[in-house]
């Protein structure tokens, strides 16, 4: 699915990323996957695609556009992101704070 220019792949329900597996009011952001490069609103949704080779974004590359928030379509960086105290740097849109929850499967803790 299209979400403000971006394509963004699983099991969607909206346009601002909400997919079959979290779909809150606050589960607006997709996640770029390391190991693809493709824009996916969770863990689940990746793997159910498919991809066979899951990697976490490394430290070292935290400062790359990973983030998609799927209110505004603001692109944040990972380190941004883990920074933004659950909401979105550009529209103020609030994320799910227990995405931090996930961390591990995204990103190097």
């Amino acid at each position: 699915m299209l979400c403000h220019g971006h394509d963004v792949l699983g099991s969607l329900v909206d346009r601002e990323t909400r997919c079959v597996h979290y779909h809150s009011n606050l589960d607006i952001i997709a996640i770029k996957f390391y190991c693809c490069g493709l824009y996916f609103p969770c863990f689940s949704c990746h793997e159910e695609s498919g991809c066979g080779h899951p990697a976490v974004w490394p430290k070292e590359r935290f400062n790359e556009k990973a983030i998609l928030c799927g209110a505004c379509g603001w692109e944040m960086t990972v380190e941004q992101y883990m920074s933004c105290h659950s909401e979105c740097p550009s529209c103020r849109a609030k994320f799910n704070p227990g995405c931090n929850l996930h961390k591990a499967y995204y990103f190097e803790v």
